[in-house]
């Protein structure tokens, strides 16, 4: 038991040491990424657990009405589907964005990391080539974390867009069968 205690604790030095080495900006990305994941989690527990219940309503309406074919029927099967879409891409324009600031934040770590680089070159000279290394890993490790987070939310992203895509295309096929 405490060989696997110390083992989760020796997991959190090694987090702490990486953050450290990456600099502020790395926090900051690791905000973003974990909120990506929380919305991400929220749609996907959405999807399953409160679509399939509303999407059970609106058909129970729809098979409620007597009317089906006329002006004012498919107009209100629109609006469902319109109530059904917006629900369904919910906070997905949020995910879009995050996706996007992922590798800008990286980016921005790069920067931040070149300029203790050159402030070290500045006070110190080339002469002391280990204390640019501090700040040159502070450079490299921001635009990494960037990149894998990018490519991580663009595949999940991508996913939970085929399958809300399908969802939706599957409520409307099931509203007009039903006609």
């Amino acid at each position: 038991m405490s060989n696997s205690l110390f083992e989760v604790f020796h997991f959190g030095a090694n987090i702490e040491l990486f953050m450290s080495m990456g600099g502020k900006i790395l926090w900051w990305l690791a905000g973003l990424v974990l909120l990506f994941w929380l919305v991400t989690i929220e749609r996907l527990i959405f999807l399953f657990n409160t679509f399939p219940k509303q999407q059970r309503l609106w058909l129970a309406a729809w098979d409620a009405r007597s009317d089906h074919h006329s002006w004012f029927a498919r107009k209100q099967r629109d609006a469902w589907l319109s109530e059904a879409h917006l629900a369904l891409f919910e906070h997905v324009n949020l995910l879009k964005l995050l996706i996007g600031l992922f590798p800008m934040i990286g980016l921005l770590g790069t920067v931040t990391g070149m300029i203790s680089v050159f402030d070290v070159l500045a006070e110190q000279g080339t002469s002391q080539p280990k204390l640019m290394a501090s700040g040159i890993s502070m450079a490299t490790l921001p635009t990494m974390a960037g990149m894998v987070a990018a490519l991580a939310g663009v595949f999940s992203y991508s996913r939970l867009m085929v399958v809300l895509n399908k969802r939706e295309v599957h409520l409307e096929k099931l509203m007009r069968s039903r006609s």
